[in-house]
């Protein structure tokens, strides 16, 4: 069996605070012993609610901060630690597709100085090639026909063309993974599934792997081949899509799946089990399982004496729960 593209082992991001002028020093444990892995061509999803360290972990996977421990490796490379100028071909074998449209692209800059940008940093000095390349990330994203957007602002984008130039330029070094981090959450409802497609349209074209990051479960069907649930920077659950889907074992991957909207008006009335509370705080995190504060099947004296361990409940499904240790 081949390597996979991505391999991140134990991985934690911890951000250093102090709590007063003179107070003890602290961490926020952002990301606290994460593994994963993603073939070449594979398309994950990383799920979980606001503040579970999800963003965290993309940004440090992609070297936008600086490990405190563990290991990522890419295409057979460790590159945890390496200097910000040897980390330059890894630059352009990734990329990222921001959450914020608007507030990732210059303003200063037009779409055509956007795209070219990268072209120019990474030693692309012919400008026909930079130009034919241009022309085909605006084709690839659908920003179309390519002289009525190529000279203008990011201000006289709507929000679907922007995120498209957001994503155009995440292409346009034709690299191997991209990271997508809520690309679809600041969008009209009405145009999120068009930039799913071509999300997954991509992927085909380019042969790229990627990292969905999202807090909707909905969207994973349509795009991921495996997910990861992520609560309080552990992951807690991970199977293929349809198998997680259909047959869910942590009661927080249930709770998720229970916030669905139903479009079935016949099941307003169910009552679904959704857990109350508020994720735990990332500096003082519960001891023993980190969710069971806010568990329906919590144990006294077992959930909140020792942390469970990551186990396969099942072949490819793992979970992190002592329901199932």
């Amino acid at each position: 069996m081949s390597s996979p593209l991505l391999h991140v082992e134990n991985l934690k991001e911890y951000f250093e605070i102090r709590r007063g002028l003179f107070g003890k020093r602290g961490y926020v444990k952002a990301v606290d012993g994460v593994s994963l892995t993603l073939a070449g061509r594979e398309a994950i999803s990383i799920v979980g609610e606001s503040g579970c360290g999800k963003t965290t972990l993309g940004k440090t996977i992609l070297r936008l901060y600086e490990p405190t421990d563990g290991k990522i490796i890419f295409r057979g490379k460790d590159i945890t630690h390496l200097g910000w100028k040897e980390l330059k071909w890894y630059r352009r074998e990734t990329g990222l597709v921001q959450q914020d449209p608007f507030g990732a692209l210059p303003p200063f800059m037009t779409v055509k100085r956007i795209l070219e940008e990268p072209l120019i940093i990474h030693g692309i000095k012919d400008r026909k090639e930079r130009e034919e390349r241009i022309y085909k990330a605006l084709e690839g994203v659908k920003l179309t026909p390519i002289e009525d957007f190529i000279n203008k602002y990011p201000h006289m984008l709507s929000g679907g063309q922007q995120q498209r130039l957001v994503i155009a330029r995440s292409i346009i070094l034709e690299p191997k993974m991209i990271v997508a981090d809520e690309p679809v959450s600041m969008l009209d409802a009405s145009v999120r599934i068009e930039i799913l497609k071509l999300l997954q349209d991509l992927q085909t074209r380019y042969d790229l792997s990627v990292m969905y990051i999202t807090h909707d479960l909905s969207t994973t069907r349509y795009f991921s081949e495996r997910i990861y649930i992520m609560y309080a920077a552990h992951i807690v659950e991970s199977a293929e899509t349809k198998e997680l889907l259909v047959n869910p074992l942590h009661p927080y991957t249930r709770a998720l799946l229970n916030v669905i909207p139903d479009p079935d008006p016949s099941n307003r009335f169910l009552i679904k089990e959704v857990p109350t509370g508020e994720p735990p705080n990332l500096i003082n995190p519960p001891t023993g399982c980190r969710f069971n504060p806010r568990c329906p099947n919590f144990m006294k004296g077992i959930c909140d004496a020792k942390e469970p361990s990551l186990i396969e409940a099942s072949k490819g499904h793992y979970v992190k729960c002592w329901l199932y240790g």
